[in-house]
Formats: C-alpha cells, sequence, structure tokens
C-alpha cells in the first residue's frame, strides 16, 4: 500500500512507532484518533500526518522528537532524515534525503522502500 500525499506531509514507520511511541501503535491509534480520516492515515507500514505550512510540521517534528524519536542522521557529512519525513509531494518529495521512504511516480503516493506500492490510501474512502 502507499499513503496519499497532501499539502505537507509527515510520515513515521510504523514498526518505529510500535518501538518508540509510549504505548506503542494502539496508543498511537487512540492519540489520533479524531485525526483519522481527516489529517492523518495510514497504511500497513507507514503513518501520514500533515499541515499546509512549515510552522505546523515544524511542530509535528518537535512533539515526535519529544516522544523520543530521531528526526535526523548524518551519513557522510550529509543530513538526512531518520525515523520521520517531512514530503512536500508537489514541491519536489522528501525536504532531506529519507532512506526509507519511495515516492509512486504513477500515482504520486508514498510507500516503504521495499515493499509494494500496492492500493493508495488517504483522507477519503478510509478503510475502517
Amino acid at each position: 500500500m502507499a499513503v496519499t500525499l497532501e499539502f505537507i506531509d509527515f510520515i513515521v514507520p510504523i514498526a518505529l512507532i510500535q518501538e518508540k511511541y509510549p504505548g506503542g501503535w494502539e496508543t498511537c491509534l487512540k492519540d489520533h484518533a479524531n485525526l483519522i480520516g481527516g489529517r492523518v492515515w495510514y497504511d500497513e507500514y507507514l503513518f501520514r500526518d500533515g499541515a499546509m505550512n512549515p510552522g505546523d510540521i515544524g511542530d509535528l517534528v518537535d512533539e515526535w522528537t519529544a516522544l523520543g524519536f530521531e528526526p535526523y542522521s548524518e551519513i557522510n557529512g550529509k543530513k538526512q532524515w531518520q525515523d520521520m519525513c517531512v514530503v512536500e509531494g508537489l514541491f519536489g518529495g522528501a525536504t532531506l534525503h529519507c532512506p526509507w521512504l519511495a515516492i509512486d511516480d504513477e500515482t504520486g503516493g508514498a510507500y516503504m522502500v521495499g515493499f509494494p506500492v500496492g492500493k493508495l490510501v488517504g483522507r477519503e474512502p478510509f478503510p475502517e
């Protein structure tokens, strides 16, 4: 599966949420229940939140960093996304290199590297 990109996207692998989010995936879903199908959706591998401006995306990065997620790493002197990724789908993709995320040229959706693109999941209709 792949997640629909819209405005500015904040994406985290679900496997890392299970590992690092206080209370795991179930708590993450409860914490975001009122946003699912609005600005939040997910597939089998990726959780997507988003915003319409850089300031709000910066707040998401800060919030998840405070939860124990590492936003960045440095490889060969180049900063890249680590536990999360910010994508501007209409303006060139990931704002920094994100080694675990790929964009499907056909649908414009984001998917986990190494897994099939599959069906595109987004705002409507969001599966229960």
